[in-house]
């Protein structure tokens, strides 16, 4: 039996977590065991958007499949091809919109290949110390875990409990609490040292919106001293976790 992993993202305009998106699917392609033909491995791992492609998700599903499996006829189930999103939060994307690009693949493609949809990356119960690791490096009073936010009733709770463990408050980009919401209420409780993580995978025109969003609560409060961390990025530990999720 082969398998091929198609890390899944949202998409984006912006060139940067394309490029990052690559970088991750070489870190996860470093984790193919040792059988694999090296030559042929790079073509097990891929990426796909589920937005902002030309393409809609399944074709880009059934195209990595010929490129991951040829044109062979295996045997039924032989081959298996494992979808990953790379999504923090179990919104309408997760929950709703993948599975049914999967589903509309898997009838395309038929019963040689089984596409299995693995859970997606903000599951991983490890995240957090990605996380906590960031925080250990800035000095600050107060902490603020700054996500996406989703319309999908009970998406938040993830945040609210990520957040809490982490000894921060919990804000969002698309939502409430706002940002700024946030920050006035720990200026009220005297923090003048604040720092944001923002819980996004890669650095791109969401994270510049925000940077500049900081450098307006600068000039709202000019007392407090405010700290950027970095979004989590494509790194070794970070293609651990979604190598770790591909055996679920």
């Amino acid at each position: 039996m082969s398998s091929a992993y198609l890390l899944v993202s949202h998409g984006s305009r912006d060139r940067r977590p394309e490029v990052a998106m690559h970088q991750l699917a070489k870190l996860v392609c470093n984790k193919l065991p040792n059988n694999y033909n090296p030559s042929s491995s790079e073509h097990l791992v891929g990426i796909a958007a589920l937005e902002m492609s030309p393409q809609p998700l399944h074709e880009q599903i059934q195209q990595f499949a010929k490129s991951a499996f040829g044109g062979h006829k295996p045997s039924q189930n032989e081959n298996r091809l494992k979808i990953v999103p790379l999504f923090l939060l179990p919104g309408v994307h997760v929950m709703t919109d993948i599975p049914a690009e999967v589903v509309l693949a898997q009838q395309a493609i038929g019963q040689d290949i089984m596409i299995e949809l693995q859970p997606h990356l903000g599951s991983h119960l490890n995240l957090e110390k990605l996380l906590a690791k960031q925080i250990s490096t800035i000095k600050a009073e107060a902490w603020i875990l700054l996500a996406h936010g989703s319309r999908r009733p009970g998406s938040k709770e993830t945040v609210e409990a990520m957040a809490a463990n982490l000894s921060a408050v919990a804000a969002y980009w698309a939502g409430p609490p706002s940002l700024e919401s946030r920050v006035k209420e720990l200026v009220a409780a005297g923090y003048s040292e604040i720092a944001i993580l923002p819980y996004f995978l890669f650095a791109g025109g969401i994270t510049d919106a925000i940077a500049a969003s900081i450098e307006e609560l600068k000039l709202q409060f000019s007392a407090v001293n405010f700290q950027l961390a970095e979004p989590l990025g494509a790194s070794a530990e970070l293609a651990e976790l979604i190598w770790d999720l591909t055996d679920r």
